[in-house]
């Protein structure tokens, strides 16, 4: 039976914190570690509870040293790629909890559902789940592509959580009625991609290598919205959290910040009343350049806000 998520909007954002690069080497360093407090304990008094880390770098690291206390954070975890092979990789999750400062993580995701194919996937998957049962990670989960099936996929292998793409120029995860069918077998949703990677932000300036038809269909849709009165970002979470209704319990949306400013943007924009539109006026399927790969969740679009 679904579960229809009755939680502030604030509650349905997850955040893929990237801090910012140092630039004078060391002597960056405290300086990036205040802005990442600072980030932090923002989305906390926010309201905030998801944050999303990946093993790259010492990204990890940095979180912990950063995290507010007490944390009010449920973190997911990004495993490595198939190719490590399943050793590195869950051992590669159990330190990344070691980094993190945690005992458990909330959630385990396989970075792409593209490792789990074959008999090796299928061996990798059940190590995933020994981790789980153990107790270190109260849910796994898949990123996954619309052209790699997700539905079948978690009928398959019954995930927790299914990441996808889905934005107000790219409904197809709607339109289509994968939503609807995830939510029929219980599984949550995390919505990636949410912002379609700047692209209703970005000037025509910015749009290397976009057709001028795609140029002056942006400027239309952004126009659209002026017209209603909307900031692109405010509809662009609009879209997102009313996809979520009806979801599983646990169910978020992706969004992507470098900074405690983005972090206070991201905010107002979710918590705005949400506006009556027909959405599907928007929608362009996967035909705009860079508006739908989940594997993206960590994609820089933080210039949105």
């Amino acid at each position: 039976m679904n579960t229809e998520i009755a939680v502030p909007p604030a509650a349905q954002l997850a955040l893929a914190v990237v801090p910012m690069p140092t630039r004078d080497g060391m002597a960056c360093l405290p300086q990036r570690e205040s802005d990442l407090a600072q980030l932090l304990q923002t989305a906390a008094d926010g309201g905030i509870r998801r944050v999303l880390t990946r093993p790259q770098g010492d990204e990890e690291r940095s979180l912990c040293q950063a995290w507010p206390f007490p944390s009010p954070f449920q973190v997911s975890v990004t495993t490595l790629d198939a190719a490590e092979g399943a050793d590195r990789i869950e051992a590669r999750a159990r330190r990344s909890l070691e980094r993190l400062g945690l005992p458990r993580g909330e959630v385990l995701m396989v970075r792409d559902g593209r490792d789990l194919a074959g008999a090796e996937g299928r061996a990798l998957w059940d190590r995933l789940v020994a981790l789980k049962a153990k107790g270190l990670f109260r849910r796994i989960g898949i990123r996954s592509r619309l052209e790699d099936s997700p539905v079948l996929v978690a009928r398959r292998l019954q995930p927790d959580l299914i990441q996808l793409p889905l934005n107000i120029l790219d409904q197809r995860a709607r339109r289509d009625g994968v939503l609807a069918a995830l939510a029929e077998q219980g599984v949550a949703v995390q919505l990636a991609s949410v912002l379609a990677n700047g692209l209703l932000f970005a000037g025509s300036d910015e749009m290397v290598g976009a057709s001028a038809s795609d140029v002056v269909l942006l400027s239309r849709l952004r126009r659209r919205l002026a017209e209603a009165r909307l900031d692109p970002m405010q509809a662009a979470l609009a879209y997102a959290g009313d996809s979520l209704t009806g979801m599983a319990e646990g169910s978020s949306l992706v969004a992507c910040v470098t900074s405690a400013a983005e972090t206070r943007a991201l905010l107002a924009a979710v918590n705005a009343p949400r506006p009556q539109l027909d959405w599907t006026l928007f929608d362009q399927g996967g035909r705009l350049a860079a508006a739908g790969d989940a594997t993206t969740a960590f994609s820089d679009v933080s210039s949105a806000a």
